[in-house]
């Protein structure tokens, strides 16, 4: 069997695999804001009926976690699509995009909440508490169930992930929502719905400049998140057969696909030496660092070449290349 038709056949069950996925989060991702969606209205038919800002407030950050379904449930089908000649990588940085209007809009909800809670801190207003207790109770259940359902796919996609942190937070506001509505239905303590909501609005911020942080990282192409550029130029030079590296790039192509570019100078010029290197460091940048996008230029030992190694800020050379593989 030729390495060619090797190739295509793992293509194919990478493809096959990666639909699979894609639909088995679908199913769930359609499920989470069919229920989250009924507990917005909830929330926020209850909110004005009790008179309850923190039940208003956590209304908000409901619809922000149907939104940022909403968003990433898009953003998966994006990502499935195959790529184009214009769009060689496919769609996957729209999970990313996805993540971005999530944390940005969630900035401008929590200045709003924290806003009229310090207004309504000043002059407190009457709640219903009780009937915002049930309604705070039923919400919190929601969140639980829809956490439980999308966790086992949030730790290597930030677009989840971002979904999930949304759930989370809506989930802790719950609690506190409850923990309020206790305390007023028992002292008339009708501040603490200031206090609390004011708490929402602070949980809200700390959730976006995280999404914020991650998604900018990925857009302006910097190192993943738990990679150092140094460790893996030292993984890279201790294969067998390899000289130094230089002119070594990292970057995230989405939250769960890293790349890499990188000159290799080898100790021979033999292509079928240098094919075995290949394979060596793939294999390793796979296994150790989860790169699987890579693209190695092979050089002669005899060529002049600064290694990335000693040290790290070396000076490029142009027109030094004597073979270019791509994996």
């Amino acid at each position: 069997m030729s390495p060619d038709h090797d190739a295509d056949a793992d293509a194919d069950a990478d493809a096959d695999k990666k639909k699979s996925y894609n639909e088995q989060v679908s199913h769930r991702f359609r499920f989470s804001v069919i229920i989250t969606l009924v507990t917005f209205f909830a929330e926020l038919i209850g909110g004005y009926l009790t008179n309850s800002l923190a039940l208003l407030a956590d209304s908000a950050h409901v619809f922000m976690d149907v939104f940022a379904l909403l968003l990433s449930w898009g953003a998966i089908y994006l990502s499935s699509k195959q790529s184009k000649r214009w769009n060689t990588y496919g769609f996957h940085r729209a999970e990313v995009f996805a993540s971005l209007i999530n944390g940005t809009t969630l900035l401008f909800i929590s200045w709003e909440i924290i806003s009229e809670s310090y207004q309504r801190f000043l002059h407190p207003e009457t709640v219903k508490s009780l009937p915002m207790l049930v309604i705070a109770v039923a919400g919190l259940i929601v969140n639980i169930i829809v956490a439980m359902r999308i966790k086992d796919y949030s730790h290597n996609d930030l677009n989840i992930k971002s979904a999930y942190l949304h759930v989370i937070g809506d989930a802790i506001a719950s609690v506190g929502v409850i923990i309020s509505g206790v305390v007023m239905y028992y002292t008339d303590w009708f501040a603490l719905d200031a206090i609390m909501s004011f708490g929402i609005g602070v949980i809200i911020v700390a959730g976006s400049l995280r999404i914020l942080k991650e998604s900018l990282r990925i857009l302006l192409e910097g190192v993943p998140k738990g990679v150092d550029v140094h460790d893996v130029a030292t993984a890279m030079a201790e294969i067998s057969g390899v000289e130094s590296v230089h002119k070594l790039h990292i970057w995230s192509i989405c939250s769960n696909i890293s790349a890499l570019s990188a000159h290799v100078n080898t100790k021979t010029d033999e292509s079928v030496e240098k094919q075995k290197v290949l394979s060596a460091i793939n294999q390793m940048l796979t296994d150790k660092f989860h790169i699987t996008h890579t693209t190695l230029q092979f050089e002669c030992s005899e060529c002049e070449a600064s290694s990335i190694i000693e040290p790290l800020e070396h000076t490029e050379r142009n027109g030094d290349a004597h073979g270019h593989h791509h994996h």
